[in-house]
């Protein structure tokens, strides 16, 4: 269930997803990842709505996404809260992954939550092995080159599990945002992935604070200064080992509190 909320008293809005109406909002989400470079149902997600959220999979008979452009092969269940891009044909897409990229099928504009600064939360919890792993992030709807940077909330790689403690990826990727600089990290923390924890940003002008179930984790003294949409997603890298059971992530809840727009 999708619900947002806007108050003339108060320059906040407020967007919450429970995922809990049985089918996926798709007026806000797009199930499939960056289908510009390939198409909607070639990068389509595998998953269902559940009475405890959204549950992406990667079944053993996914197919590889963009096979003939993205190298090493990888395997992809995501959702995104915007969407767009060029014509067939030209270079406006998002997150280009190389050099050279032209887009395969044009994506109609879809900009169901698109922030500009606030705190935006993922509540999830996932199952990955060594050859898997998981992400939420926010990146800049690129409908000019330069208003593409990153704010990751969470990146954890299944060989990066040992025990309790995970290497926890958190920060920035300027892209080609020239206003950014790299300042991304994977450090150590006590965290049971596969038990459900809230990742959160509180992204203000010119600075990002990251938290991990309201704890402070790191501060960052920059900031993209643009909208930008939600990535979720669980990825599989199939030259990383044998298969491994399906990796399943489920999110909980999604929500915002940001800015409301003039």
């Amino acid at each position: 269930m999708t619900v947002g909320v806007g108050c003339h008293d108060a320059p906040v809005h407020r967007f919450l997803d429970t995922f809990g109406g049985g089918v996926l909002d798709e007026s806000v989400w797009t199930p499939a990842y960056l289908p510009a470079w390939s198409s909607a149902a070639q990068a389509a997600a595998a998953y269902t709505v559940e009475a405890d959220g959204l549950h992406l999979t990667i079944p053993p008979d996914h197919p590889l996404w963009c096979p003939d452009t993205h190298r090493p092969p990888l395997r992809v269940s995501a959702v995104q809260s915007g969407n767009g891009s060029g014509p067939v044909g030209s270079t406006r897409g998002q997150q280009p992954f190389r050099e050279g990229l032209v887009v395969r099928e044009e994506q109609a504009p879809r900009w169901g939550f698109t922030p500009r600064y606030g705190r935006v939360e993922v509540r999830c919890r996932a199952r990955i092995g060594p050859r898997s792993m998981f992400s939420a992030w926010m990146v800049g709807l690129e409908d000019r080159p330069e208003r593409s940077g990153e704010i990751c909330l969470v990146e954890v790689f299944g060989d990066a599990v040992e025990g309790d403690t995970v290497r926890f990826g958190c920060g920035i990727h300027p892209f080609r945002d020239p206003a950014l600089r790299e300042e991304f990290r994977a450090e150590p923390r006590v965290l049971d992935v596969a038990a459900a924890h809230t990742y959160a940003v509180e992204w203000r002008p010119g600075g990002v604070e990251f938290l991990v179930d309201g704890e402070h984790v790191r501060s960052v003294a920059q900031a993209p200064d643009y909208p930008m949409q939600l990535m979720i997603g669980l990825f599989d890298f199939p030259g990383r080992g044998p298969a491994e059971p399906v990796p399943e992530l489920v999110v909980e809840r999604v929500e915002g509190t940001t800015p409301q727009r003039p």
